[in-house]
């Protein structure tokens, strides 16, 4: 079966077809940026881009993907057009925001795809979009200021995969 992640079409086992998406990313394409967490879809610990909208990957098959595009944390740097770091990765680095890291995969791309439907992200729109990823750390308030900070220098365009 071949699915398309990150830009490039990859061949996967049919074996593994109904295997949760995190596994394959992970085991299979070597693509080990998305974390395991819950395993059940509460944690946002393994949330990617399915045309841009985030998903996780521990509830979805490569079944389901098949004739749309994943983007996974390696990948979202590629979706913007000098293919620098994305702006919510920038944002992250300058606001400090992880501590132990773990969750932060997931916590990028909830961001990345939030500020893909929405530019201009209130507190409460951020709060209610970023909820379903968990943080052990507690940095909340620096995700939000990051998000704040990324919503101020994303150009429009920049989450190609969201359109």
């Amino acid at each position: 079966m071949d699915i398309t992640v990150n830009g490039r079409v990859r061949q996967v086992e049919d074996a593994i077809a109904d295997s949760p998406l995190l596994w394959v990313l992970r085991d299979e394409l070597g693509l080990v940026g998305t974390k395991f967490g819950c395993g059940v879809g509460t944690c946002g610990a393994c949330t990617i881009h399915v045309d841009g909208k985030a998903v996780r990957s521990c509830q979805t098959t490569p079944e389901d993907i098949v004739g749309h595009e994943v983007t996974t944390i390696e990948g979202l740097a590629d979706t913007t057009p000098d293919a620098g770091l994305h702006p919510v990765q920038q944002a992250w680095v300058e606001h400090s925001v992880p501590q132990c890291g773990y969750c932060q995969a997931g916590q990028i791309m909830s961001a990345a795809a939030l500020l893909a439907e929405n530019p201009a992200p209130s507190d409460s729109d951020i709060n209610r979009d970023m909820s379903g990823n968990l943080c052990r750390c507690g940095t909340y308030a620096r995700i939000r200021s990051a998000i704040k900070q990324a919503a101020r220098n994303t150009p429009p365009s920049t989450n190609q995969d969201a359109s």
